[in-house]
């Protein structure tokens, strides 16, 4: 069901993409879907954001900030998520026990960590103190979602790197 929703994100896009041809697609009934999902954003974030487990931050901060700049925009690259993520964002914010707990699956641990990061590299002088952790995340998945899926950008490499150096920059004491 997982692979048949991610095939009908990119073939038909989020709309379209419903419950019975998911349903359809997988060989399953429509009530096998219900069974393992309550609804159509629920089945779609778990296919396009697997749960793949916490990726061991990096000992060093600016390795981490680097780690998590590249990460996003390799993540928003794929042509799934840049399929489901206009959809996923109406759909969620008309449900926001659903968005809790999606972004509690999705997130959770990576702010934790960060701020543990965060945290160290300030107590360490190597970052100023105050820094907000989570609106450090929100600047990572914003600026990397708006240079590939509104912007476009071809070069992600270079655009993982800018969105690096302007973070660091900003975070980093004098």
């Amino acid at each position: 069901m997982l692979a048949a929703t991610r095939a009908l994100l990119v073939e038909r896009g989020y709309t379209a993409t419903t419950i019975d041809l998911i349903a359809t697609t997988a060989g399953v009934s429509r009530p096998a879907v219900y069974r393992r999902w309550s609804s159509k954003a629920q089945l779609v974030h778990e296919a396009v954001f697997p749960d793949l487990g916490p990726e061991p931050p990096e000992d060093d901060f600016v390795a981490e900030i680097t780690r998590l700049c590249a990460g996003a925009v390799r993540m928003y690259e794929d042509p799934v998520v840049r399929e489901a993520i206009p959809g996923l964002m109406v759909d969620l914010r008309s449900d926001r026990k659903l968005r809790k707990l999606l972004s509690d699956r999705l997130e959770a641990t990576a702010r934790s960590q960060l701020a543990a990061r965060v945290d160290d590299a300030a107590a360490a002088g190597i970052a100023r103190s105050g820094v907000s952790t989570d609106t450090l995340m929100d600047v990572i998945a914003g600026g990397a979602w708006y240079a590939v899926c509104v912007r476009h950008v071809t070069n992600t490499d270079r655009a993982a790197k800018e969105l690096t150096d302007l973070l660091l920059n900003g975070v980093l004491s004098t």
